[in-house]
């Protein structure tokens, strides 16, 4: 029951659409200084909404600092070295209101650590998500025959007629 994240985000931003709201503002915004355009894809802000619940699910309590490292990267300065730039601090705490006020996650401290956590809810959604993914693959694993198994007997009796052909 292991499903890659390639597969899951996809699937789990499919699901966000009825729980996230897209601002106007979204399909012009940079997601970070260190972007040179904004994002190509009419559907990142659920798949970015995906991609945070993931997060908050792997890391623990966590806070908007902590996912704007997660989503920087290294900024193209010319001729200058590259240098680290922290991702946008808005869209990331935008949808972690959304996400909150939908009953996904909810704020927490553990210790000295404070920021968000998923509640029930969301794990039941993650969770959905993966048995529909995984599903499909299963169903179509059983069906089909094992295709290096059943190529091997004939592959190896045709290359063995072809010595035998060759040594005489």
């Amino acid at each position: 029951m292991r499903v890659s994240k390639q597969e899951l985000i996809p699937a789990l931003a499919e699901e966000l659409k009825s729980f996230l709201k897209k601002p106007e503002w979204a399909d012009f915004v940079k997601t970070g200084v260190h972007k040179e355009r904004p994002p190509v894809n009419p559907e990142w802000w659920y798949i970015r909404g995906a991609s945070i619940l993931l997060k908050v699910d792997k890391l623990g309590p966590i806070g908007v600092s902590k996912l704007r490292n997660k989503y920087g990267g290294k900024k193209n300065r010319g001729v200058k070295p590259e240098r680290f730039y922290k991702g946008s601090g808005s869209i990331i705490r935008r949808i972690l209101q959304q996400l909150e006020s939908a009953g996904l996650l909810k704020q927490e401290t553990k210790g000295k650590h404070k920021g968000r956590v998923l509640t029930p809810k969301a794990h039941s959604l993650i969770a959905r998500t993966i048995k529909k993914i995984d599903k499909p693959r299963s169903t179509n694993s059983e069906s089909k025959p094992d295709s290096k198994q059943a190529l091997k007997p004939e592959s190896e009796s045709k290359d063995e007629s072809q010595t035998k052909n060759k040594k005489e």
